[in-house]
């Protein structure tokens, strides 16, 4: 006689019902959480799109931030203040805010709040800060009083920190500040965790309970990266590696620059061990420098390790001289070390179905999560995730070329896998472990996009996916947010955004 494989009893005087197995092991629900790895502004143009197809399946929607950046006015915050680069935790927080088509309501409001900069000058950037923290300026307009003083708590509690900080050799500058940074490193210092600042932030901006933003560290402390090149050199510093910048006075109108143009390391670093910041003594020089203005050319002296090729004061054009060869965390004197992923990412993915590796800068953006112990592993070896799709950006930057030798799609796929077997303690990864990582590569066909050789990615058994992109009014070549949907739908098992036909914007 055959048992069924369930039943349901009624007990009597019980209120309910009870089920019984005849012994085998119910299967486990499906994973449907969806993970994106990403930086900040790049990615945020697709955010809808992630947050919609997250909808469609019911799935729960995790954002992987890194926060080894130590550009802009992030800078000047780890320099005086010390802790996690924070601007592309910020970044994501803000653009989750829903939309809302009057000006008038309270989300606009608090959209424009956070996403605030002071102005270029530092004297009116200072003028500006204190209006906004003395409840003076127009921005708080429309912001009800209880978020209003919920949110001056956090930005008085910054302000009295950065007075406390004040030194003959060292003063917070405000140019460019942004007020959501601001904001959250208030809220960090005062409860004294990352997440629970971000955790204020999320409630406060109404982000969806199911979209969580992770920092790819969960920590108080200041985490810088360190890139090698084919040609030997070695960068130190994310905002050298992407977008190089000249370092400023640590006193506004006041010479005390940290360029060792002319001196020794050891020079430079004794002299900037004078100045009284956040950072502790013998920290490299480029690592301690206010950097909150960009520029497409540097001094390589305030660039590279001393160790690398660079003859002082020769400008760096923004080409490499030679391709990125690997990546890795440094201690502040510039020793390789070796961190824990964020628990919180490790379990985000082993309960999830699916993993988007997002536009964005590959060094910078995308590398220094997948990096992080633990992440590789969970990547390649958990049996739930059936798809780990890399969206192809537009175009190679500084960090994907030289231009005589730029990143095709496999070097992306590469990097990638190498990163994740990194991860793990080995540093190359094989062919034939390069789909553990890469399942499928999306890209758009046009000039200036990184090559795609199908057949190429098929032997080390990645499927690319050809969609539609158009060109903005730069020329800059973008994806088209519908077509872009359908392949993602496509690879996810569920059509998304829109009724356009494949046939007319997917080749696979």
């Amino acid at each position: 006689m055959s048992l069924p494989k369930s039943a349901t009893l009624q007990l009597p005087g019980w209120q309910g019902t009870l089920s019984v197995s005849n012994g085998d092991s119910p299967r486990a629900p499906p994973q449907k959480g969806i993970v994106v790895f990403s930086g900040g502004s790049a990615a945020n143009s697709l955010v809808d799109l992630f947050n919609g197809i997250a909808d469609q399946h019911s799935s729960n929607l995790s954002y992987v931030i890194p926060i080894s950046d130590n550009g802009g006015s992030t800078s000047e915050l780890i320099r005086v203040l010390g802790g996690p680069g924070i601007g592309d935790l910020r970044s994501r927080l803000v653009r989750l805010i829903p939309d809302s088509d009057d000006p008038g309501s309270e989300a606009h409001a608090i959209k424009l709040l956070f996403n605030h900069r002071l102005p270029n000058d530092c004297n009116a950037a200072r003028r500006e800060w204190l209006d906004i923290v003395e409840a003076q300026h127009s921005l708080w307009n429309h912001i009800s009083s209880p978020k209003k003083e919920l949110i001056r708590s956090f930005l008085i509690t910054v302000n009295l920190e950065i007075v406390k900080r004040l030194r003959p050799t060292s003063r917070f500058d405000f140019s460019k500040a942004s007020i959501g940074n601001l904001f959250l490193t208030g809220a960090r210092l005062f409860t004294g965790s990352l997440e629970s600042a971000i955790y204020l932030l999320s409630s406060i901006c109404v982000v969806s309970p199911s979209i969580s933003v992770l920092p790819a560290i969960n920590t108080n402390f200041s985490h810088h990266i360190s890139a090698g090149l084919a040609d030997g050199t070695t960068i130190t510093g994310q905002n050298n590696i992407s977008h190089p910048s000249v370092g400023q006075d640590t006193v506004p109108g006041f010479i005390t620059a940290l360029d060792n143009q002319g001196r020794s390391a050891a020079d430079s670093t004794e002299e900037s061990d004078n100045i009284e910041d956040a950072n502790m003594p013998g920290t490299l020089p480029t690592l301690r420098a206010s950097q909150i203005n960009f520029t497409k050319t540097v001094n390589p002296s305030l660039a590279l390790h001393p160790g690398g090729r660079a003859n002082s004061g020769t400008p760096l054009p923004d080409d490499l001289p030679s391709r990125i060869d690997r990546l890795w965390y440094i201690s502040p004197y510039g020793a390789e070390i070796r961190l824990p992923a964020n628990p919180r990412i490790l379990t985000a993915l082993t309960s999830s179905s699916s993993i988007i590796y997002s536009i964005g800068s590959l060094y910078t953006s995308l590398i220094p999560s997948l990096i992080l112990r633990g992440v590789g592993a969970a990547i390649m070896n958990t049996p739930g995730i059936r798809s780990k799709i890399l969206i192809l950006n537009g175009c190679n930057d500084r960090e994907t070329g030289p231009s005589h030798s730029p990143f095709r799609a496999l070097d992306f796929v590469q990097a990638i896998a190498d990163a994740c077997v990194q991860s793990q303690g080995r540093p190359r990864a094989e062919s034939a472990e390069l789909r553990a990582a890469v399942s499928h590569v999306v890209y758009m066909d046009g000039e200036g996009v990184p090559k795609v050789d199908r057949e190429e990615l098929a032997r080390v058994g990645v499927e690319a996916i050809k969609t539609h992109g158009r060109r903005t009014i730069d020329g800059e070549l973008r994806y088209d947010t519908e077509a872009l949907g359908g392949a993602l739908g496509m690879v996810l098992g569920r059509r998304t955004f829109g009724d356009r036909s494949r046939r007319n914007t997917l080749e696979r």
